[in-house]
């Protein structure tokens, strides 16, 4: 096939991966292309919390962290053997992508976020790293609404852009939240000149904030970024090497040169059924996943493996709780909802389908998702399980979708979402046959959790009884901050699925990025980050942005060493190779 352009480099996805892949390569002066299949940029990334899990990045108080801390963290709660010097590579290369991406004028800030798993040893609560709220349309009004927009769950009435603090005042009703919620709607309102442009609020929080203000560095270092622009296949030369790549768009085939490398930062395959039940031993379904639909589908992974390339921790994702409700204003369209808080509030419960439970439900949301594969491998009964909760929960919080009563009243709650959706009981034993669970093991487990909430102590799992645990409970609930009675009715109940936020597992890769053979050799010039490769930590998720933090810090990697090959291409002679596509 016919080349029709040539760059240095090639970068498939638009996500965090991709948009630090990019930006270090045109800072070592290399030619760039990004690829992205969809319409918008930004990814899985732009639709995130936006948080990048860094150890020993010294902002804030950081500075007594150390690399053994990190590891020690790190040993202590990976469960399966994996790549020690990629482990490494993490822990000593993410200090310094940060550093750099702070270089170019990006901003960040230090989150007082527990790592997930707060008692074990060398964890902290200070690795956890965002970016402040970003004006989008410093990409550019051309570019401002173009960039993924986030979810209606990260936006009040889905609408106004919230950042953390917001997001957490308006979720735990704390004090003064709602002069929160007028100045949000305030400020969005008065900017009449970016509304003559677009609905879309131009603060860029969370995700959006990473994202954009990772953008603006991107393109003024001149980097092409070309939507709706799909990988079709990899190209290699007779010494099979990877040299560049097919592309499609709307129909139209071409082929693009990478000189020298080809960064895979597309993302997982969370929305490929076929691929979920060939790795998962719980596949699920894509629909209950709470990326973007249809966003990862696997096309990078399986254009690798036809090179060779293998795979590993591929029965992982990055779990979450989620629920499904039908979407408003679109008649026969579902929209799921994420639950990840929502499941260890007080005056709740969550059990199996055998009316017991299987977790302490205010765990890190991975874990919750780890323990729901066990339970049904166990038992046969999750997959959904239920989470239920009283009149008091229903008051305060939300249930996945359905949002309290200050925002949503019984009355707004649409007639086809009840006993489909959202079940309601005047009683425990009523609500338990609502949703065929076995009445006596409800009411046993229900009389159990209200002694836990009277003494504080969760014998069975320990509810509350960690930093994390706490951090999103209700100070309010007293002992206990995760427990309280589920003793006012009505008494409700909504499905809960295992969702995801990604694929854990992926292309096995080096300490360099480089995307490995089924012998572990480097295939030459492919190069793989964000969740496209296999997470570092296997099977763990050790604090939050541990999803963002190694896609970065890898896309960072993959062009360091894209670089050094490009130094040490031109100080050898040079072989001219004839290209084969495969």
């Amino acid at each position: 096939m016919t080349i029709a352009e040539s760059f240095d480099v090639v970068v498939v996805g638009s996500g965090a991966a991709g948009a630090m892949a990019a930006l270090r390569s045109a800072d070592h002066g290399l030619k760039v292309l990004i690829v992205e299949q969809a319409q918008k940029f930004g990814g899985t990334s732009a639709t995130s919390g936006g948080v990048m899990w860094i150890p020993n990045h010294g902002l804030d108080g950081n500075g007594d962290d150390t690399r053994d801390s990190a590891l020690q963290y790190l040993d202590a709660t990976i469960g399966v053997p994996v790549n020690r010097h990629r482990l490494e590579a993490y822990v000593d290369e993410a200090p310094r992508m940060l550093a750099y991406l702070r270089s170019t004028g990006v901003s960040f800030l230090s989150a007082a976020w527990p790592d997930y798993f707060p008692d074990r040893p060398g964890a902290r609560a200070d690795r956890s790293v965002v970016v402040p709220t970003f004006d989008g349309r410093r990409l550019g009004d051309r570019r401002y609404a173009l960039m993924r927009e986030q979810y209606n769950r990260f936006k009040l009435f889905g609408r106004y852009a919230m950042d953390l603090t917001e997001t957490f005042a308006l979720m735990m009703q704390s004090k003064g939240w709602r002069t929160v919620a007028g100045r949000m709607i305030g400020r969005y309102w008065l900017d009449r000149q970016t509304r003559r442009i677009s609905h879309r609020d131009r603060r860029f929080t969370q995700g959006a904030a990473l994202m954009g203000a990772t953008y603006e560095q991107v393109f003024a270092r001149g980097v092409e970024l070309r939507l709706e622009t799909k990988l079709e296949r990899l190209l290699v030369n007779d010494q099979g090497e990877v040299t560049g790549l097919e592309v499609s768009n709307f129909g139209r085939r071409y082929s693009l040169e990478a000189r020298h490398g080809v960064v895979l930062a597309a993302g997982g395959f969370e929305w490929n059924q076929e691929l979920r039940d060939r790795f998962y031993p719980v596949p699920g379904l894509t629909r209950h996943s709470s990326t973007p639909e249809d966003g990862n589908c696997g096309e990078a992974l399986i254009a690798a493996e036809k090179l060779g390339a293998s795979t590993e921790h591929t029965e992982q994702g990055w779990w979450i709780p989620t629920m499904t409700l039908p979407m408003k204003g679109a008649s026969n369209f579902h929209e799921i909802h994420q639950a990840a808080f929502d499941v260890g509030r007080p005056w709740s419960v969550v059990v199996n389908r055998r009316g017991v439970r299987f977790v302490d439900e205010a765990c890190g949301y991975d874990q919750f998702g780890q323990a729901m594969v066990r339970d049904h491998l166990e038992t046969g009964a999750n997959m959904p399980c239920w989470l239920i909760f009283d009149a008091k929960f229903r008051r305060k919080f939300s249930a996945g979708g359905l949002m309290p009563t200050v925002h949503t009243p019984e009355k707004k709650v649409p007639a086809d979402w009840w006993d489909h959706y959202i079940f309601k009981a005047d009683t425990i034993e009523d609500l338990a046959r609502k949703i065929s669970l076995p009445v006596g093991a409800v009411a046993r487990t229900v009389a159990n959790m209200n002694a836990y909430a009277a003494s504080g102590v969760d014998p069975e799992f320990g509810r509350g009884m960690n930093a994390y645990d706490r951090m999103f409970g209700d100070p309010a609930s007293t002992p206990n901050p995760n427990l309280g009675p589920i003793d006012t009715a009505p008494f409700y109940a909504v499905p809960i699925n295992n969702g995801d936020l990604g694929t854990k597992g992926g292309l096995r890769c080096d300490a360099q990025a480089r995307v490995l053979d089924g012998a572990g050799n480097a295939i030459p010039g492919l190069y793989a980050a964000g969740n496209n490769a296999a997470s570092p930590f296997g099977d763990t998720y050790p604090g939050a942005g541990a999803t963002i933090g190694p896609a970065m810090t890898f896309g960072y990697v993959a062009a360091n060493a894209i670089a050094e090959r490009v130094s040490s291409q031109r100080t050898a002679p040079h072989t001219a190779c004839a290209e084969a596509a495969i």
